[in-house]
């Protein structure tokens, strides 16, 4: 390598490939040569060139009978690899760190556990709040916001003995009304993508709270920011709920939710194709 040459300097021709393999991502569907060389913004002859390249790869595959290009095994292959190899608590750390810093407020990263929803990273702000929570403390599923955004988003059969149990202390004339309105707050949260809380666990402190998604769509982690009512903006449209929805989106993607489909239509029609070939 020549001494003037940047470490940094990359290979343009791996570079011009990729932006074909990210038009094909990004299409949802088979993409004509028109239609591809249009999305990568470069001539059909060049683009052709580099499928042919990606073909023999085994990254791209043109379907025999309509001409299409559309992502191959190769290309399916690298997808998993990558997300198996992904930690969701690895990624999410840093992450939890850069929310705490942009909107100072006390942070918390939960999963679900053995016991229901469990708090694995705790981080206070430069005003922290005196909670009584901590690593390792599980929350209730009716009264905690990380609560409510996990049983928003799992199945039932996962939460459901939890929340019975939890609402044994109401009296039994009353259970069916609270169980009610407990449904009614979960397809709030649906709705937003964010559940909330206003005193609910501890009087006097606020809540907000989204989970993380996998490539599954299964909501794997849950990121709470709470604070004193007086100072803690908890409206589902404030700045803190835009932040920690914006925190928990770029994670999910992250770890390839949204993908999925995508990924699960391609798997589809590499089986048909097998089959057809067989």
């Amino acid at each position: 390598m020549s001494a003037n040459r940047s470490p940094r300097q990359g290979i343009q021709s791996v570079e011009t490939g990729m932006h074909l393999l990210q038009a094909l991502a990004h299409a949802n569907q088979a993409m004509s040569l028109k239609d591809l060389s249009g999305a990568a913004a470069m001539p059909a002859a060049k683009a052709h060139r580099y499928l042919v390249s990606l073909i023999r790869m085994g990254l791209v595959e043109q379907d025999p009978l309509t001409s299409q290009y559309d992502l191959g095994t190769g290309a399916l292959q690298l997808g998993l690899a990558a997300l198996n190899r992904l930690d969701p608590l690895r990624v999410a750390l840093p992450a939890l760190e850069r929310l705490r810093a942009q909107i100072d407020q006390t942070v918390a990263l939960s999963v679900w556990g053995t016991h229901g929803a469990t708090i694995v990273r705790w981080l206070e702000s430069s005003h922290p709040v005196t909670a009584g929570l901590r690593t390792g403390a599980v929350l209730p599923l009716t009264r905690s916001a990380t609560g409510r955004a996990f049983a928003a988003y799992l199945p039932p059969a996962e939460t459901d003995t939890l929340v019975d149990a939890e609402l044994r202390h109401v009296p039994v004339r009353e259970r069916a009304a609270r169980r009610k309105q407990f449904d009614q707050a979960l397809a709030a949260v649906r709705r937003q993508g964010l559940a909330g809380i206003a005193g609910d666990l501890i009087p006097g402190i606020n809540a907000i709270a989204s989970p993380v998604f996998d490539a599954s769509g299964r909501a794997v982690l849950v990121i709470a920011a709470l604070g004193y009512a007086a100072t803690f903006d908890a409206k589902a449209d404030g700045g803190i709920a835009r932040a920690v929805k914006a925190a928990t989106a770029a994670l999910s993607e992250r770890l390839g939710h949204g993908h999925y489909h995508g990924g699960d239509r391609l798997a589809g029609r590499l089986v048909h194709g097998i089959a057809a070939r067989s």
